[in-house]
């Protein structure tokens, strides 16, 4: 059983970059799992900062539960995300916790800086949660597998290089779970985002060859990959 972990900056974003194949992977037996550094509650130009936070956590709580997915927060706030020693040490002790086989995250440059410092707190934590000499609560953990989303929003030298084929049915999960998102339906800031991550899915997928396909970008020195699964037992 492979488990995957999308981490992203705020409630909602790895949910609509990776949540199609979150899907995918609980349908074949796999578990998934997103991990949210903060809620976004800061993107709602209408409501209340507190009353946007309690919504988009409950929002959260229930796209997790509709595509089968586990779901954790930490407790910093939208825009104000520290990139320091202790939320790496925290996400470091999550991927301790956790033990996943593949980590899902932001890319390096973004126009949002809650994305860029998240990939970079990502990076350091996976290093802290497999580092042996490293005395923490629980023992170390290596994830073996990392990949960058593919976000309109990071996509400054943005270039994927691994292609996951969606299935049809994890496809119409994710497609139908993303709305129960406020800012998916529009009524945030109007940017089109269920269109959007709809239609780039068959954008991913064409030149792989696929139907529909979510497009990730692999460490630097990774070899292109187009497959339906992450993990050391997808099908190559």
């Amino acid at each position: 059983m492979t488990h995957v972990l999308a981490i992203g900056a705020h409630a909602g974003d790895l949910d609509l970059t990776a949540g199609a194949v979150l899907a995918q992977h609980v349908l074949r037996g796999d578990r998934a799992t997103l991990l949210h550094l903060t809620l976004g509650e800061r993107g709602h130009p209408r409501m209340s900062v507190a009353g946007y936070a309690k919504q988009k956590r409950a929002e959260a709580e229930a796209f997790a539960a509709e595509i089968g997915a586990g779901v954790r927060f930490l407790d910093y706030e939208d825009g104000l995300l520290p990139e320091d020693e202790e939320v790496k040490m925290r996400v470091g002790d999550l991927i301790r916790e956790l033990r996943p086989d593949v980590i899902l995250t932001h890319w390096s440059a973004s126009i949002h800086k809650d994305h860029a410092r998240t990939h970079r707190i990502v990076e350091d934590a996976r290093f802290y949660g497999g580092l042996k000499t490293l005395e923490r609560e629980l023992p170390a953990y290596w994830a073996s597998e990392l990949y960058y989303a593919d976000n309109w929003e990071d996509a400054e030298g943005y270039t994927p290089d691994v292609f996951v084929e969606l299935s049809e049915e994890a496809y119409e999960i994710w497609s139908e779970a993303i709305t129960g998102y406020a800012y998916a339906r529009g009524e945030t800031y109007g940017f089109p985002y269920v269109d959007y991550y709809r239609a780039l899915t068959v954008v991913r997928g064409a030149p792989a060859g696929f139907g529909r396909a979510q497009a990730f970008a692999a460490p630097k020195g990774s070899r292109d990959l187009r497959t339906r699964y992450f993990g050391k037992a997808a099908p190559q």
